[in-house]
């Protein structure tokens, strides 16, 4: 199983914080590097304040060198679909292509009204994504010197020259996620390279990837050819003790951990991920929440790693 660290930097992050974290994750031998896209602090003051995901990762791709980077989940609600196709391509470009995107229909409404940004109802917040995911993959594989075009529900493109293009060949992975049961699995299996689940059990996790390999048949898509992966929330620790510091350095319930994240020693991390592996998890997001404990990093790189 690939690991990789994701983090939340709207809950109070600077760049500094981040690069810090980034770097270190490369040099543990984390696959990827990821943070949400959000801009309002889920409690707490939020401090500095929220920070935009692709200056951020922009920025990083110039500072790593081998580390996968990406969000989960850029908001489809919070740039229209042309200019992110154009700034994802061009970060790409300069991380020499490991740049990955996950993208959703947006959620969180109080982060919209807080800045500006325009949140429409549930049905047309999708209809918007698939519109997104639509253009943003159409750009990326008009090869150079044709023109794309796209009439959508609520965007659409004319004759666009369809530049720059990504590093990446046809563009850089696509992550869909989400518990939806009908029109999530749908638009998984019609433009995602990977499929994600977040912060829940093993058991609902494989229900919601069953439902998205009957898309994958019912569209003519082999399941084989998405990855499969899960986002939870860790704490690591070498004994009950720092497990339960690290729980509560998070704010987080260390039961509520164990049911729905993955917390514990080593070895309980271990078996936690092979639940998950039981059910088709190929890749894990690791959520960590203090982004100065560095050790939790690289305790478990040193000692969960080399064993999933």
């Amino acid at each position: 199983m690939e690991l990789r660290i994701f983090t939340e930097p709207q809950q109070g992050a600077s760049y500094d914080d981040l690069l810090a974290v980034a770097r270190a994750s490369e040099e543990c031998g984390y696959a990827a590097f990821f943070r949400s896209d959000h801009f309002l602090a889920m409690g707490g003051d939020g401090l500095p304040g929220p920070s935009d995901s692709w200056v951020t990762l922009g920025a990083l791709a110039r500072e790593t060198s081998t580390i996968r980077l990406g969000t989960l989940v850029t908001s489809a609600t919070f740039r229209h679909p042309g200019p992110l196709a154009v700034a994802v391509a061009q970060v790409d470009v300069m991380s020499g292509g490991r740049v990955e995107l996950g993208l959703g229909a947006g959620w969180f409404e109080a982060e919209h009204a807080a800045y500006g940004i325009p949140f429409p109802p549930l049905g047309e917040r999708f209809d918007r994504f698939e519109d997104q995911l639509a253009i943003v993959t159409g750009l990326w594989r008009t090869p150079v010197g044709e023109r794309f075009s796209y009439a959508g529900r609520h965007w659409s493109v004319t004759d666009s020259p369809a530049l720059p293009k990504p590093a990446t060949p046809q563009g850089p992975p696509i992550i869909v996620g989400g518990g939806g049961k009908k029109r999530t699995p749908a638009l998984a299996a019609r433009y995602a390279d990977e499929f994600n689940v977040g912060f829940t059990t093993p058991q609902k996790v494989g229900e919601q990837f069953a439902r998205v390999r009957a898309a994958c048949e019912a569209a003519g898509r082999d399941p084989g050819s998405l990855d499969w992966s899960v986002a939870v929330t860790v704490a690591c620790g070498r004994d009950d003790a720092q497990v339960r510091r690290r729980a509560d350095a998070m704010g987080r319930d260390l039961d509520e951990l164990r049911r729905d994240g993955v917390a514990g020693t080593p070895a309980e991390v271990v078996d936690r991920l092979g639940a998950y592996a039981e059910v088709g998890v190929q890749r894990t997001y690791l959520q960590v929440l203090d982004l100065a404990d560095r050790d939790h990093l690289e305790l478990v790189a040193a000692e969960v790693m080399p064993q999933v």
